[in-house]
């Protein structure tokens, strides 16, 4: 049987498949002990049009997309003080890090960086382990496969 870690981190993965975003598919899972507190995966705003067009135009759509961690975290319905987080494709941004650790959440988990999301993304994911050590959110990297 697969254990907790493992279940959450597929579970995130299953709620990056809801993402529109044709290129990157992302979700979060939010969890306290073995209860999912909340979800969220990367799309555009509720109520703005998330036509082809702007999901294939990463100038248009960059500025515009929410991520799945703050997704998950505003979709909480409840304090998550000494909750986690289990994100997959890949280990939150810099700023999805601050975010995270002002919500109060405790533990990050991620799936190892693979050497293409560390050449686009290695930097941000530097940053948000300098802002994780300084602020004492653990950041744990999960088995789970890309495909």
């Amino acid at each position: 049987m697969a254990n907790w870690n493992q279940r959450f981190i597929e579970l995130a993965k299953h709620y990056a498949q809801w993402s529109k975003d044709p290129s990157t598919k992302c979700g979060a899972v939010i969890t306290k002990g073995k209860r999912q507190i909340s979800q969220g995966f990367n799309g555009l705003p509720q109520g703005v049009i998330d036509s082809p067009e702007r999901l294939n135009n990463r100038d248009v759509k960059y500025p515009m997309v929410i991520h799945a961690e703050v997704n998950a975290i505003l979709f909480a319905a409840q304090p998550l003080h000494g909750c986690s987080i289990y994100v997959w494709p890949m280990a939150p941004c810099a700023r999805c890090a601050g975010l995270i650790i002002q919500s109060g959440i405790k533990i990050v988990y991620a799936p190892k960086a693979t050497i293409e999301q560390l050449e686009r993304w290695g930097s941000e994911m530097e940053m948000a382990n300098r802002m994780y050590c300084e602020s004492a959110v653990m950041f744990c990297t999960v088995k789970g496969k890309l495909n």
